[in-house]
This record gives structure tokens, C-alpha cells and sequence, in this order.
């Protein structure tokens, strides 16, 4: 096994990836392995199964990206929990350690959102450059690399009771597209990892590395082929270019907080929904005044979060809903599009599970008192679901730099978002159903919850056919710079009904095979 690579800061051969999450590790480790030099630049530390620590607000002190941010707009998010507009990791593996590990593709009318729901009043749809036809071969090979269950003869997860009340509850009100998932988390031995334990708490980091995160998978195999270097606690600050507007290299803060500059034949970003933008904004300059990429005023633009909520259902009977996997538990039978219902587009219904102290923070005892406390006290006889459903994009919900600054003296990310009306009307619909699948199955009480911070964090870079509709092209290369890539969420047109995962794996894996052929035809 070769030892990780070591690149000199002068070397200018290699590409720089910003962010080793589903996007950067992914990119990282398929680019080593056909041997291109790889750095990558993280702004957190390293952590392995072994560190992480099963107790939420310890394992969210950990993990969770805390550095400074600001928001806006009408959402709850904004009102409650102003510096934290999504639960994201800043470490090795991005929020690969976090995830729930639901891996599901997009339906093929995802890909053309605007085609397919028609012009909706207040959203900025656009169809994507790419579709699923396009797009399936990457999708088999993302499900092979994740493990994915319920694909290439690979077992389904077993059902907890959260999952046995969810889907008992799903049949008896006549859905019949209910089962514990297609989920990035190993049902049996696979690539050298072994099967899902039933421990819970998945949020906290996979302790058996069961379930698939590029922190122990993608980084060390690409760290293996001795073609790829992760710096950790590297924290990007500005991405540079020459006089003919090609990107050069990349400024960053060391461990020590002292300024260094990685030179790079390419770069790539893959810091999320927040952290991509403003690095792009904060690299403004003569020749790109509005930010780096920026030409179409997109940057930023048209981020979406997935329309979402929980619900919580009371039982006479214990539930004890934090056993077994989180989130091993889908209903799809309103992933469709029927504007019929009052909206476009389509939701799932997720079993979810929150630790009692997340549940309190989260519950909004504000508009509760009384009956909150009760709720708590009921908890070993609740069950809980989540609502992840396509919300619209929408040019005023966007990232902007915020005057506050970071330890560094960069300014941060400004989240603004306001709910479009179909939102609202789905995250309604999706509340009756959920409720009365509670209800069906004798639910003492339900209880609605409002949406809370969230890891769905999509759009604010987009791909688009044309170089004013959005950001990157078809490959997650930049309209503006042809030697400048994204490669994490960000890049979404569209947000559409499934959890994003796969697809920003799948991405990654077209997108490397696209810069390596690129790269060996002198190109880029």
C-alpha cells in the first residue's frame, strides 16, 4: 500500500479539491485512482469510527460546522436558530458522517423540472442539461460504490418498530410503495465493512462503518494509490487566477492560521451549498467583480433545502423509536407529480428518530408549553417521521456575503429563504398524510413539527444549459473558467423529491472520468 502523497504548494500539476464530502471525496479518490494528483483542502478536522461519540450534543460539538453564519427571511430557521441555517460536518468526510444514507435516483421528470410543472409563479425552474437516461450508468456505478441496499442483489435493511408502526400505518390508509429503503448502510458484509448493527443513532457518525461515508472509504483508498494528499483544518479563503481568467491556485488558512497558496492546474469546489458560493464571492476581483464565475449574477442564487417538517405520533404502547436504523423507512406513493393535490411536484415520508435532547430544541416549546412537556414525557412511546419533498428554487432565496466575519476576517455566508407557496402546500398535504398514517394505527396524539436545520442543502451554484441561467455546464464545469469546477450540491438545477446523495455521487463519478479525459487530451 503506497503512503499518501505529499505535493509541494509550488506544484501546479495538480487539481484542488475544496471539500471532501459526497462531492470532494468522492472526486478525490476516482481522479487518484486514474492517476491524477490530487490535493485536498479541508476545513475540519479528522475523525474515524472510532472517535465519534454517540451522544448528540457532544457529537454535534464535534462535527458540526459551527464558524459563524447569518440568515434571513421568513423561515423558522431564521428566527430560532439564526446562526445555524443547516446541521452540516466540518470534517474529513463533509457531511458523509452525518447523513441518514437514504440513496435514491431521481425520477426521470426530475431532470426537467420547468418542462414537466410548466411556468410556477415566483419559482426560477429550469431543466436540467442532463437527464436519466444520461445519467443511469453513473447511478449503477454510485449504487455499487455505496453498497446501496435494494440494488444489485443486495438485501433490504430489517424494520424496526419505528419502521413496522410507519409502515403498518402507510398500508392502512392504502399506500402500498412503503419499505425499509434503498440506504447507503451494508444490510451484510460489503467492502470490507460489515452489516448495520441496529445501534441508532446514525446522526452521530456510523460507529461499525456499516453505513458508507468517504471519510473511511473514498479518502483512504485514494490516499492509498499515493496520488492524493488531504490537508485537514485547511480552510479556504480565495481562489486565484491569471490575467486570462484561468484559476491559478488556492489561498488558504493552515492549521496555524497561517495564509498558504496550493497552485493547481485545476480546481474543483465541493464545500456545499454555503461554503461554494461564498468562496466565489469572496474570490471577487478586477476581472470578476461580482465573484469569481459570476458573470450570469447566479452565484448564490436559487438555493433550495427540500420542502420538509417531522411528525410525531403517541402510541399507548412503547415504540422506542431511537432503536435500530434512523432512517431505514420510506413511503413513496406521493413522489409523483399531480398538481391535483395542490402542488407540483412530489414528497416522501421517512421514519426519523431524534434523541431526547434534539427533540426538545427542536420542538418549539414556544408554541407548546404545557403540551410539549407532556410530549417528552411520552417519549418511549413515540414514533416519528420526516417530510423530504422538492421545494422550488427561487432567486431571492439565496447566499450573500454577510458583513460578519469569520476567524480569519472572511466574511460569511448570509442564508436568505422565505417558503414559496408550494411549499406550503405540500408541507400541508404531507402533514394530513402523515398524521392519519399515525392515526390508523391508534396515535393517542400527533404532532406536527416545523421544519428545523436541515443537511438538504442544494442549488446556489446551478447547472444550466446557458451560460446566464446559472453557474457550471453540464459537467459541473464553470461557464466563466473552463478550468474551475464545482462538484457538490450546489450544482443542483433543481432540487427534486429524493434525498440528494447518490446523485451528487453519481456526478462526482462522471465528473472525474470527464476532467481525467479532458486533462489526458490537454483540454483543460
Amino acid at each position: 500500500m503506497a503512503t499518501a502523497a505529499k505535493f509541494e504548494l509550488t506544484d501546479d500539476s495538480v487539481v484542488v479539491i475544496i471539500g471532501t464530502g459526497a462531492g470532494g471525496g468522492v472526486l478525490a479518490n476516482e481522479l487518484a485512482q486514474k492517476g491524477v494528483k490530487v490535493v485536498a483542502l479541508e476545513a475540519g478536522g479528522r475523525y474515524l469510527p472510532e472517535d465519534y461519540i454517540n451522544d448528540e450534543w457532544d457529537s454535534f460539538g464535534q462535527l458540526a460546522w459551527t464558524d459563524p453564519r447569518t440568515t434571513s427571511g421568513d423561515w423558522r430557521v431564521a428566527k430560532d436558530f439564526s446562526g445555524l441555517p443547516a446541521w452540516i460536518v466540518k470534517a474529513v468526510g463533509g457531511t458523509t458522517t452525518h447523513w441518514a444514507g437514504a440513496s435514491l435516483r431521481f425520477q426521470d421528470h426530475e431532470w426537467k423540472a420547468l418542462s414537466t410543472y410548466g411556468e410556477v409563479e415566483g419559482a426560477n425552474l429550469l431543466d436540467w442539461p442532463i437527464d436519466g437516461a444520461e445519467m443511469a450508468p453513473w447511478y449503477d456505478l454510485a449504487e455499487t460504490k455505496l453498497g446501496v441496499t435494494r440494488t444489485g442483489g443486495r438485501e433490504g435493511l430489517p424494520g424496526s418498530n419505528n419502521y413496522k408502526v410507519f409502515e403498518a400505518g402507510a398500508k392502512a390508509i392504502g399506500y402500498t410503495k412503503v419499505n425499509t429503503g434503498r440506504m447507503a448502510i451494508n444490510s451484510g458484509d460489503y467492502d470490507d465493512r460489515p452489516a448495520c448493527q441496529q445501534t441508532g443513532f446514525c446522526f452521530q457518525g456510523c460507529k461499525w462503518g456499516a453505513k458508507w461515508s468517504s471519510a473511511y472509504t473514498d479518502i483512504p483508498k485514494g490516499e492509498a494509490t499515493g496520488n492524493l494528499e488531504v490537508r485537514d483544518h485547511a480552510h479556504a479563503a480565495r481562489i486565484l487566477h491569471n490575467d486570462q481568467g484561468r484559476v491559478t491556485g488556492v489561498e488558504y488558512f493552515d492549521k496555524d492560521g497561517a495564509l498558504q497558496v496550493q497552485a493547481a492546474r485545476i480546481v474543483a469546489v465541493a464545500g456545499n451549498s454555503f461554503e461554494s458560493p461564498r468562496l466565489l464571492l469572496n474570490s471577487a476581483s478586477e476581472m470578476f467583480p461580482d465573484g469569481l464565475a459570476n458573470s450570469s449574477g447566479q452565484v448564490g442564487r436559487n438555493y433550495m433545502r427540500h420542502t420538509t417538517g417531522s411528525i410525531y405520533g403517541i402510541f399507548e404502547k412503547p415504540v422506542r423509536m431511537w432503536r435500530g436504523t434512523t432512517m431505514a423507512g420510506i413511503m413513496q406513493d406521493e413522489a409523483h407529480h399531480d398538481p391535483s393535490r395542490g402542488f407540483v411536484g412530489g414528497y416522501e415520508l421517512e421514519t426519523l428518530a431524534l434523541g431526547l435532547p434534539f427533540m426538545a430544541a427542536f420542538m418549539d416549546p414556544g408554541r407548546w408549553g404545557r403540551e410539549f412537556t407532556t410530549a417528552l414525557d411520552q417519549y418511549e412511546y413515540m414514533a416519528g417521521m420526516w417530510i423530504v419533498g422538492e421545494d422550488m428554487p427561487q432567486e431571492t432565496n439565496r447566499v450573500t456575503l454577510s458583513d460578519t466575519v469569520d476567524q480569519f476576517g472572511l466574511k460569511v455566508a448570509n442564508v436568505n429563504f422565505s417558503d414559496h407557496p408550494n411549499d406550503v402546500a405540500m408541507r400541508n398535504h404531507a402533514y394530513e398524510q402523515g398524521q392519519a398514517m399515525y392515526r390508523a394505527m391508534g396515535a393517542t396524539r400527533t404532532l406536527p413539527t416545523p421544519p428545523y436545520p436541515s443537511t438538504h442543502n442544494l442549488g446556489t451554484n446551478r447547472m444550466s444549459e446557458r451560460p446566464e441561467d446559472g453557474v457550471v455546464n453540464k459537467w459541473g464545469q464553470t461557464h466563466d473558467v473552463a478550468n474551475l469546477f464545482v462538484s457538490d450540491g450546489s450544482q443542483f438545477t433543481s432540487g427534486a423529491t429524493e434525498n440528494p446523495t447518490l446523485t451528487i455521487v453519481a456526478l462526482a463519478i462522471r465528473q472525474a472520468d470527464h476532467i481525467a479525459s479532458e486533462m489526458a487530451a490537454g483540454t483543460i
